[in-house]
């Protein structure tokens, strides 16, 4: 059956459309942290569909939302009042820690930076934007158009001209041998000289983790000295929170608030785990710039009833049940154990991140080259083992990324941590 769909898979859909693993699976159902395949193997989840399922498979809570909100009435549009919605961006907006904020909801995290940009370049009246090397922000035109990772950027025909900024991967490129704190001063020394060789752009996005570069990630601090820089400028710093928001990293609701020492982002944008799997994205910013726009505009399918109904309820037992400080300790567990694992594989050059947000980069062994086959190897051991992880990185895919539902608890971290060791030990 299952070949028979890769099959069907391939004959209509594009070359493009990525797959794991070299017998492809079909996930048919989930229920906590766990997955079943169409031939009734069960997995624990460490992926989350791509950081997506943010609380739980199954969560009773979301389904019982949706289940009701169906019954009532599932879309509208943004032409007509919608309760659910205005109630999901009032709890965005207070807790965005944007002050006087507006929400505006897509359906993913490429539209809503999408959004973003636009909102950026009409209220700065410029197409020139900063983004950071080895970042990815989805798959629109003018998306692409702005990722600094070659591997996910299939063309240079841009509306906007972009210029990357050094800083998002601390232990490679140029500065990596500096300390924290010199290595942020090099940074914005680097911003500082490339700002005078430009016309003002209009924003820097950045994503304060990156995830689909390998969850890299620069010193805390370093956006808060960039923003001074553009402070100074008047050019809009836009925190891509895509993957970092709603407590993932642990210590912080957002990632931005790792760098908040000069305040919050101008504009912030969202997606993935709010809805649990349902279809949000979204993009709160300072009121002047959210109504800078002097056209009409709607959203077809942004914050229709039923996602909203989902995202609600998804938010408030994230909040009741202190899913941010569960992936702080459960997180702090896995990666430590993690660590202690690839210590006695050569091939893993680093394990990185915080919370549930974590990165393992596998390369040659003793070298900074990147072994992606050693590092697809792994992923087909984990799945052998019982476990589905994701991968990622800038130099050539060869990073591991461990991203389990905020809800996993220790057992699971523990069963999983011996699963990864026994895939990573295999590659010796």
């Amino acid at each position: 059956m299952t070949d028979d769909l890769l099959g069907r898979h391939r004959a209509v859909l594009p070359d493009w459309l990525a797959l794991y693993y070299e017998e492809p699976i079909e996930i048919t159902h989930g229920e906590g942290r766990h997955v079943w395949d169409a031939q009734g193997n069960r997995y624990l989840d460490f992926f989350g569909g791509i950081l997506t399922t943010m609380t739980a498979h199954a969560l009773p809570e979301v389904t019982k939302a949706v289940s009701e909100q169906a019954g009532r009435i599932i879309h509208s549009s943004t032409l007509y009042l919608n309760r659910p919605m205005v109630e999901l961006a009032e709890r965005i907006a207070q807790l965005s820690g944007i002050p006087n904020a507006r929400v505006f909801f897509t359906t993913s995290g490429t539209e809503a930076n999408d959004t973003a940009l636009l909102l950026a370049t009409a209220y700065r009246r410029s197409n020139t934007v900063l983004a950071m090397r080895n970042s990815y922000h989805g798959r629109s035109f003018s998306s692409v158009g702005i990722t600094g990772n070659r591997g996910w950027s299939p063309t240079s025909l841009s509306p906007l001209q972009t210029l990357y900024v050094h800083g998002g991967v601390r232990t490679r490129g140029p500065y990596a041998h500096l300390g924290d704190a010199d290595f942020i001063a090099a940074c914005v020394e680097d911003l500082v000289d490339l700002l005078g060789h430009t016309r003002a752009p209009a924003a820097l996005i950045a994503e304060p983790i990156q995830g689909v570069g390998g969850f890299t990630s620069p010193p805390d601090g370093l956006y808060a000295a960039f923003r001074e820089v553009l402070r100074e400028r008047g050019i809009l710093w836009i925190a891509d929170e895509v993957q970092t928001g709603w407590g993932r990293t642990g210590e912080h609701f957002w990632g931005w608030q790792a760098h908040g020492r000069n305040g919050p982002p101008d504009i912030l944008t969202f997606a993935k785990g709010i809805g649990n799997g349902m279809s949000i994205g979204g993009v709160v910013a300072r009121s002047e710039i959210m109504n800078c726009l002097d056209s009409n505009s709607i959203s077809t399918f942004g914050g229709t009833q039923i996602t909203m109904a989902a995202g609600l309820a998804n938010l408030n037992y994230l909040l009741e049940h202190d899913l941010q400080g569960n992936a702080r300790r459960v997180g702090g567990l896995l990666i430590e154990r993690l660590r202690a694992a690839a210590a006695q594989v050569p091939a893993v050059r680093e394990v990185r991140g915080r919370g549930l947000m974590i990165g393992i980069e596998i390369t040659e062994p003793g070298t900074d080259t990147a072994d992606p086959k050693a590092a697809a190897a792994v992923l087909e051991a984990a799945r052998e083992g019982g476990l589905l992880i994701g991968k990622g990185g800038g130099h050539n895919t060869s990073s591991l990324r461990v991203a389990p539902p905020l809800s996993l608890n220790v057992a699971e971290a523990e069963e999983g941590a011996a699963i990864l060791e026994n895939a990573l030990r295999s590659i010796q």
